[in-house]
């Protein structure tokens, strides 16, 4: 059976995100930031390293140093000094003498060797070797990190925390960044209530754009909450007009599909181009996406969870894009089903799992439940999408799967 909501004309949804990327031009404005603001921004300008990371030789353990020659007629060396992190020892260690060092130390001139402690018997200045080491053994040579002038991140990559120590380890306290984007939040619906408001017969609490307030933080960007339009022809077209005067891109949810009260597409039409609205996927069938006079937008389904695939999938790969950035591929794997998965050919299908490991090092994955389009616990409690191809139909239980991670955009 042919999956009910599939239509002949519903763009397929790789055909859409490309469509998407290749009709967006990113920002091109930089600005110059400290390094304690730059996570989460996109890089400017490449990263060349001023200095050798580590910037010289130095002990990979706690034990001592020598040069490897001083041991190849004998095995004893005379304890000449001390190299500790941040202290390192002055002059020179000479054939027959050995060092004392710490993990991290710098290694003396005239040393090329170190050996781990517990490998070793200290008989006042007298240190026995009990094993023959090889030349470099247990030693961090200058620049084995990060050598000097080496590209440490390229332009377009978003800094994480791990990026950011890396910098700050290079001494860098100033980055060209290119400037955050402004993104309004539209959310549309009658019934559709702000928290704190009492619940009428058939109102629910409006839920969309908190989710995504925090999908777009993980961007940083600047965030316009234009709050909850009613289903009102004219202010749903003023609230497009201030938010394309005011954002890089505007974001909707809901007024997208076929209903009676259904404005936003119809706004969209008059006010800008709509590059393609219905996409063979499921959840999230009532996808629109097109250009307004100053910005782009995003007009994405209006129930809780087709909002929030539609978003991680589409329109935040587009705003990295218009970020100037890179996107990372996914992770996808392959995994047994746990379970029947109920599926129809016609669109392609996200359900929401949960992927673990069984007992004989398998990876497996089960459903969250139900998957229902209103039902957001289902997203709640996975961490990845179960991927069934448009033209798969039933999958039956210890099938394997095509299993997408959650990246970052959920967490």
């Amino acid at each position: 059976m042919v999956d009910c909501c599939s239509a002949p004309g519903l763009m397929p949804f790789a055909q859409a995100l490309e469509t998407m990327l290749s009709a967006i031009t990113p920002i091109t404005d930089v600005e110059t930031i400290t390094l304690k603001e730059g996570l989460g921004r996109a890089l400017a300008a490449d990263i060349a390293s001023p200095m050798n990371v580590p910037p010289h030789n130095n002990s990979a353990m706690d034990g001592y140093a020598f040069a490897q020659a001083s041991l190849t007629t004998q095995e004893y060396l005379t304890l000449a000094g001390r190299s500790m992190a941040g202290q390192p020892f002055e002059g020179s260690c000479v054939k027959g003498e050995c060092i004392r060092i710490m993990t991290g130390a710098k290694l003396p001139d005239g040393c090329d060797t170190v050996e781990m402690q517990e490998n070793c018997q200290a008989e006042g200045e007298s240190i026995r070797f009990l094993e023959k080491r090889k030349q470099g053994d247990h030693v961090r040579y200058a620049g084995e990190d990060i050598a000097k002038g080496h590209i440490v991140f390229a332009k377009g990559r978003r800094l994480s925390a791990i990026d950011i120590g890396v910098l700050a380890s290079l001494g860098i306290n100033e980055l060209q960044v290119f400037r955050k984007l402004t993104i309004a939040l539209i959310a549309t619906g009658d019934e559709l209530k702000a928290l704190g408001e009492p619940l009428g017969n058939g109102d629910i609490y409006e839920s969309n754009s908190y989710a995504l307030t925090g999908m777009l933080q993980n961007l940083n960007v600047n965030i316009i909450d234009f709050g909850v339009i009613q289903d009102d022809e004219e202010a749903i077209r003023q609230a497009f007009i201030d938010a394309d005067k005011q954002a890089d891109a505007v974001i909707s949810s809901g007024g997208v599909s076929v209903g009676d009260a259904d404005y936003t597409k119809m706004v969209l039409e008059q006010l800008g181009e709509i590059a393609f609205w219905k996409i063979a996927m499921k959840p999230g069938k009532p996808f629109a996406f097109g250009k307004l006079p100053n910005s782009y937008f995003f007009g994405l389904p209006g129930n809780p969870v087709s909002a929030m695939v539609t978003a991680d999938l589409l329109a935040m790969p587009a705003l990295m894009k218009l970020q100037n950035c890179h996107a990372k591929p996914a992770t996808t794997l392959k995994a047994k089903s746990l379970s029947d998965l109920r599926k129809s050919p016609g669109r392609m299908d996200f359900q929401r799992g949960v992927l673990s490991q069984n007992s004989a090092g398998e990876l497996t994955v089960g459903t969250t439940g139900s998957q229902g389009s209103g039902i957001l616990t289902s997203i709640a409690f996975a961490n990845c999408y179960i991927v069934l191809p448009s033209e798969q139909g039933r999958v039956s239980a210890g099938e394997m799967v095509d299993v997408r991670l959650f990246e970052r955009f959920y967490s």
